[in-house]
């Protein structure tokens, strides 16, 4: 009944016409003129900017043409090991020598290059395939390195043609030398699987290490050059470490992938 009354006593009072209309406060007019002009900004942005991504990924320094597994083509004992690991030997070298039952046989280096790591000993039997050492593919001493970055398979297809690349270097202390500077050289086609990436690494360990996530994609990078390091390469700081780097050392790589405009966010 009480609202009743007052819808009554409402139809019932004359129009307030009379009356001034209130305008919006200055304060008002003020925030509506800044949201306005971000939403033009953050529009004009959207079609005209454009937003950096990177994707990270573990990496390894190599020689560009990578290692090899070197195998015995025979079974029987070892007899002797020639060769030292770090020594450098051209193809056809010998490595070791392994008595058979026709005789002595000579295990010789299939290109050349610097032993990494022998797994044969004096006296070891050893079967027809057995691994018995890897050798990085290194004709000189002075080749140039390459990092070797494992992407995840699904970033290949989004990193550009020569892209840069920051590289942490496991030796390195990051916070006084910085990052290693390159770029892209080439991105792999297809997944690897561990077999692939440690018959190039010449490492079983890191085949399987590598592809613990899944099958990834290698990248090479070209580093770029510095020749006022110790190094020889460039780093983000002016000097680099004091120190030169080997090939096989870990690290880690951030590869800057094309730059997207932030509207293709809201396109199907």
């Amino acid at each position: 009944m009480q609202f009743r009354q007052q819808a009554l006593a409402k139809l019932q009072s004359p129009e307030e016409l009379d009356l001034p209309v209130r305008f919006a406060r200055p304060q008002g007019w003020l925030v509506l003129s800044v949201t306005v002009v971000v939403m033009a900004a953050a529009s004009v942005w959207a079609v005209t900017g454009s937003v950096a991504s990177t994707v990270t990924a573990p990496a390894i320094l190599t020689h560009g043409q990578g290692s090899y597994i070197l195998q015995s083509p025979v079974a029987g004992q070892v007899t002797a090991v020639v060769a030292e690991e770090g020594e450098r030997l051209p193809a056809k070298s010998p490595v070791l020598k392994v008595r058979t039952a026709d005789g002595e046989t000579v295990v010789r280096t299939v290109a050349a290059g610097r032993v990494t790591a022998l797994a044969a000993t004096i006296g070891q039997i050893i079967s027809t395939g057995a691994n018995v050492a890897a050798v990085e593919k290194i004709a000189h001493a002075k080749d140039p390195l390459y990092a070797t970055v494992y992407v995840p398979a699904e970033n290949a297809a989004t990193i550009p043609d020569k892209a840069p690349v920051d590289l942490t270097v496991s030796s390195v202390p990051t916070q006084e030398y910085g990052v290693l500077r390159g770029h892209v050289k080439s991105v792999d086609r297809a997944a690897q699987s561990a077999q692939q990436i440690a018959a190039f690494l010449g490492d079983q360990q890191l085949g399987e290490q590598f592809t613990k996530d899944g099958r990834p994609v290698a990248v090479l990078v070209k580093l770029d050059r510095r020749s006022s390091t110790k190094s020889g390469y460039k780093w983000s700081s002016a000097d680099g470490p004091p120190f030169g780097l080997t090939s096989m050392t870990p690290a880690s790589g951030s590869i800057r992938l094309a730059d997207e405009r932030p509207v293709d966010w809201l396109l199907p």
